[in-house]
């Protein structure tokens, strides 16, 4: 028997900027949940209801659509309303929480999808480079603008490899231990280890 999941997506009404952005939304949760060599644009187009080819004369290419995917809606409001002190108790409410507690949990949740986007991609000869400076932008800058003293963007660095870790153990191979414990807890002991890499002694 034919699931609903195995059928097409509707056609969808000719609105270039609601098409565009449907692909993108469909790109988005692909490349959460698959490699970039293991997403292809026939399977997208079927999700988005749209004919590849549209993809093609909107992106120019799938290279293309992954950096889009990435940037889209970019803006830097991942730490808003934080400061240095009440940093790294923030990064560890956006890996327990995914979304952390900022003013729009929806949109933060948004910027931890691109994250795992760009950790399933990280070992892509093609998509390697474009997630490296999409780290570099939407995760280390604005932790480095909230940092004083020395060694600023090698502290955001390190603070990125515990929460990188952590998403990975925790998110993506549901490790039991940390999966099944109460997530304050979790929260509590990601919050010092935070603190000690963001520590500028």
């Amino acid at each position: 028997m034919v699931t609903s999941s195995s059928c097409p997506a509707p056609p969808r009404e000719r609105n270039a900027a609601a098409t565009r952005r449907a692909i993108l939304d469909v790109a988005l949760r692909q490349f959460a949940r698959e490699s970039y060599e293991n997403v292809g644009l026939r399977e997208m187009g079927r999700e988005a209801g749209v004919d590849p080819a549209l993809i093609y004369r909107y992106f120019g290419s799938k290279e293309a659509l992954f950096r889009e995917v990435l940037h889209a809606g970019h803006d830097d409001s991942l730490l808003d309303d934080v400061d240095a002190a009440g940093l790294p108790a923030r990064l560890a409410a956006l890996i327990v929480e995914k979304g952390g507690n900022a003013a729009d949990p929806e949109q933060q949740a948004a910027k931890m999808e691109r994250l795992f986007v760009i950790l399933r991609s990280a070992s892509s000869p093609h998509a390697s480079a474009i997630a490296s400076a999409a780290i570099n932008e939407d995760f280390i800058a604005p932790i480095v603008a909230l940092l004083d003293g020395e060694d600023a963007r090698m502290r955001a660095s390190l603070a990125l490899s515990v929460m990188i870790g952590s998403i990975i153990v925790r998110n993506m191979m549901s490790v039991s231990s940390l999966c099944e414990v109460d997530p304050d807890r979790v929260r509590t002991r990601l919050t010092a280890l935070l603190e000690t890499a963001l520590d500028e002694a």
